[in-house]
């Protein structure tokens, strides 16, 4: 087999350059696109809307809406909560989803995720999946050990 000559191989080159642009395009898209979990979600169960918003250079979130906003007549608030002293906060305005960083991908990592109705707090991991829906992983220790719910727009 021959050896390509000069031109052949810079043409060669030049072909391989091309088809490469649109994948490192693509991925820069991606990375820049941190901010597209920004705005509100409703969550799996339809009972909350949390507002994902920017916190310093993380994520973070907070319930904004609630089906029921009211638990026997009065305010809901964070009556699980393991610190007695936040037993009185409303539920409305809790952050529950906090200092989640983007990994250059399709996933926010490194976050903490509270549970109201159980008081208990877990390591998270919010993916966005292909039909714009967030997948919300809750864990101990690692994610094989958690459970998961997909938000909606």
């Amino acid at each position: 087999m021959k050896r390509p000559t000069g031109r052949m191989f810079r043409t060669a080159l030049a072909v391989a350059a091309l088809w490469a642009c649109p994948a490192i395009g693509a991925r820069a898209q991606v990375a820049g696109g941190a901010d597209v979990i920004l705005g509100e979600w409703l969550t799996a169960d339809g009972k909350a809307r949390v507002l994902i918003y920017r916190c310093e250079k993380l994520y973070c979130g907070k319930i904004v809406w609630l089906k029921e906003p009211l638990k026997e007549g009065k305010e809901a608030v964070d009556d699980k909560n393991p610190d007695e002293n936040l037993r009185t906060q409303p539920v409305v305005g809790l952050v529950i989803v906090r200092d989640f960083e983007f990994d250059g991908e399709d996933e926010w990592t490194g976050g903490k995720v509270y549970d109201p109705e159980s008081g208990d707090t877990y390591s998270g991991k919010m993916t966005l999946l292909e039909d714009g829906t967030l997948k919300l992983r809750g864990y101990i220790l690692i994610p094989l050990f958690g459970r998961s719910e997909v938000w909606t727009r």
